[in-house]
């Protein structure tokens, strides 16, 4: 139930590496390469303060659309991410991602739209009023976590754009850049990365486009600058980096539809009765404690999204 929030070795000891150094070499290797990597590209050398990971947003408003549970530390939030435009490897993404420059980013609105546009990240910000929500998320792999999001609502730039009759659906796309992403160097996924939602999951008022966690701009591992939060569905549907926003007629080809069309369904919302092929669903892991809770049907917001799939069998819709 949603509530408002409250107000508030034969070598001498001395020549012998430090263990943990060791252990850090590679860690550092690989970031001087994606360092090394993401400075030949064509970005600016100076990037606004306003716009850097760790800077405080301001004029964020709580919203009534959150909930009252622990959150889940920003280490965690930050360090254990699923981002395979960077890494498969959950713990790395923070690492591989540094350097990556967010700003300036555009995103294209179009498709089945009256008036098509693209628009500044920075611009957007400012004309739509951030909120902070506290949301669940959580992951097809059986964890979760609970993090406070700074966003806005879909809802509110797709009336901008004003959906024709012809646009059920919106598609998202991540950026494609192999330079600047270089996990996109490898075929684990076709990519570009690609999302969709109906056009009524998309303008429901839990459906926001996130720009900060915890009060702070999004940090390249967590999908900046703008990414998407649907709550009561599986976070791989949470596509992050966006480019491309588009309205269309047919239902799109999400990209892990794509790539296993038997584990990875359109809808993906998160339900306790519908197995992963190769894992149970029904409890999930909370990052941060030891044992497994009962995993909620759609993530625990069903009394404000289950009329969206009245008469639906969820276990062919999955």
């Amino acid at each position: 139930m949603l509530i408002k929030a409250p107000k508030n070795s034969d070598v001498s000891s001395s020549e012998i590496t430090d263990e943990t150094l060791f252990r850090q070499r590679r860690r550092f290797l690989r970031t001087a390469v994606n360092l090394a990597l993401t400075s030949t590209i064509a970005t600016p050398l100076f990037v606004p303060a306003s716009a850097r990971a760790g800077t405080k947003l301001s004029n964020v408003k709580k919203s009534a659309y959150t909930i009252d549970e622990e959150l889940t530390p920003f280490e965690d939030v930050t360090h254990y991410n699923n981002f395979y435009e960077f890494t498969t490897e959950k713990r790395d993404v923070a690492e591989m991602a540094q350097g990556f420059q967010a700003r300036p980013w555009t995103v294209e609105v179009n498709g089945e739209v009256h008036k098509p546009r693209t628009f500044d990240i920075d611009d957007a910000i400012k004309r739509y009023a951030l909120e902070e929500r506290i949301y669940r998320l959580r992951c097809v792999e059986a964890w979760s976590m609970v993090i406070p999001w700074v966003g806005f609502p879909l809802a509110k730039l797709l009336k901008d754009v004003e959906p024709t009759a012809n646009g059920k659906y919106v598609e998202f796309t991540t950026l494609h850049d192999p330079e600047r992403m270089p996990g996109q160097r490898r075929k684990v996924l076709p990519w570009p990365y690609v999302e969709g939602l109906r056009l009524d999951e998309a303008m429901h008022p839990l459906t926001i486009l996130a720009v900060g966690l915890y009060g702070e701009v999004l940090p390249p591992q967590n999908g900046a600058p703008l990414r998407l939060v649907v709550p009561w569905k599986y976070g791989f549907k949470c596509i992050k980096s966006i480019v491309r926003i588009r309205l269309t007629e047919k239902q799109p080809r999400n990209t892990w539809q794509v790539n296993n069309a038997r584990e990875y369904g359109f809808y993906a919302n998160v339900n306790p009765n519908v197995d992963h092929p190769r894992w149970s669903q029904s409890r999930e892991r909370r990052i941060g404690e030891f044992f497994k809770r009962k995993t909620l049907m759609f993530n625990g917001y069903g009394e404000e999204v289950a009329g969206l799939y009245t008469g639906m069998d969820l276990a062919k819709f999955y």
